[in-house]
């Protein structure tokens, strides 16, 4: 039976991943009805035209005539605006991929989920800001979340939920990124350049540098925790360079499984799509035989403080993630521009979040989403107002 899917982020690195996997699947399988990017009308416009898709979202209204003009004739629909995002993932699908990079992929992601369909999670922010919000909406439209991140995706495959009292923790890994050789000194000196060239995997700027300062790795603690019910105390992070394990279940009877797999992010994403069977996700097989190196440490956390801050966000609760997100990603865009040094970033996130301790609401639940969009555009704010006390 062919599976409707909706892309949304079509134009990122997931969502070419996944269509990559459509493309080569057999298909009949597969039916991409609606897509959405945010400025690269281009490559969205080939996308839509390749696979014959009714519905396209541009959120940036700038280059909406390069889309109208490249599908002039065509049959499919065109939606311009962040609304049109939200319109495209209320297309009547059974899979959504929610790729959309950071706070912005939120509302549209809710809207897939009120359909009560399966969701690739690509997002982790989604969860990250609004763990309350998401979580309970879920469980009343009988949505299935299926994590796409490789380490969630690897705990999602060796973790048994049906007995959830038999588990003893969960093992996150991570590759500890460019800089995980680099002195703490040395960091003073790091490059946009360098801290864009992540060793293993090939992704976006944004997720690139969260990888560098391995705040990717706390907002992944975060939402391991929402996604698999587990407090801070049950889940470890530990480094593992080599990328091969992606992350571990340990038991009460000492046994640890791991679930392993080339650094392919159309593993993860396949796995997603064809839920609760498997596809060819066509990536390069894993040789056993070669591997004679697979090592595991624990975390510098005095070079890597993003995972303290997230540990600590993810503990307090409430609004507290929701403010080390948007914090982190107004820092990451200002390093990205330039106006900003590499240690700047965790810094600002650090002074974010002890302005926002001494708050008596942090720590309340925020169940709606018009609370949690005016807690991130306020902390969005007061991180501009510190980088511009830098700059």
């Amino acid at each position: 039976m062919t599976k409707r899917i909706t892309i949304l982020g079509s134009t990122g690195s997931i969502g070419q991943s996944t269509l990559d996997i459509v493309r080569k699947s057999d298909r009949s399988r597969f039916d991409v009805v609606a897509l959405t990017a945010n400025k690269n009308a281009k490559l969205l416009a080939e996308q839509a035209i390749e696979f014959n898709v009714k519905y396209v979202a541009l959120a940036d209204n700038r280059n909406a005539n390069t889309l109208k003009e490249m599908l002039n004739g065509f049959d499919v629909e065109i939606g311009i605006g962040p609304e049109a995002l939200i319109e495209a993932a209320s297309y009547k699908t059974e899979f959504c991929m929610a790729a959309i990079i950071g706070a912005a992929g939120l509302e549209p992601t809710l809207a897939a989920v009120n359909q009560g369909i399966n969701i690739g999670l690509a997002n982790k922010e989604c969860i990250v800001t609004a763990g309350d919000l998401f979580t309970k909406c879920v469980i009343e439209k009988g949505s299935k979340l299926l994590p796409v991140d490789s380490e969630h995706n690897a705990i999602f495959q060796v973790l048994d939920t049906e007995k959830p009292n038999g588990v003893r923790r969960l093992i996150l890994t991570a590759s500890g990124g460019p800089f995980l050789n680099t002195s703490l000194d040395n960091l003073s000196m790091v490059t946009k350049n360098s801290a864009l060239k992540h060793p293993v995997w090939n992704m976006g700027a944004k997720i690139s540098i969260d990888s560098a300062t391995l705040m990717n790795k706390g907002l992944e603690l975060i939402e391991a925790s929402y996604l698999f019910s587990r407090p801070s105390k049950e889940i470890d992070i530990i480094i593992h360079p080599q990328s091969i394990v992606h992350s571990m279940v340990e038991y009460i009877d000492g046994s640890i499984l791991a679930q392993l797999g080339s650094p392919d992010m159309r593993t993860p994403i396949s796995y997603s799509m064809a839920w609760p069977n498997r596809i060819d996700a066509h990536v390069e097989r894993l040789d056993l035989t070669t591997m004679n190196d697979l090592t595991f440490f624990k975390p510098d956390l005095e070079k890597f403080p993003a995972l303290n801050l997230a540990r600590y966000a993810l503990e307090t609760g409430g609004a507290a993630p929701c403010v080390i997100n948007a914090a982190n990603e107004v820092a990451v865009d200002a390093f990205l521009q330039d106006k900003i040094r590499y240690l700047d970033i965790v810094r600002i996130i650090d002074r974010v979040l002890n302005q926002y301790s001494s708050r008596n609401d942090l720590k309340a639940k925020m169940l709606t989403i018009e609370e949690i969009i005016s807690k991130d555009n306020e902390v969005r704010t007061m991180t501009n107002e510190h980088i511009n006390k830098i700059i």
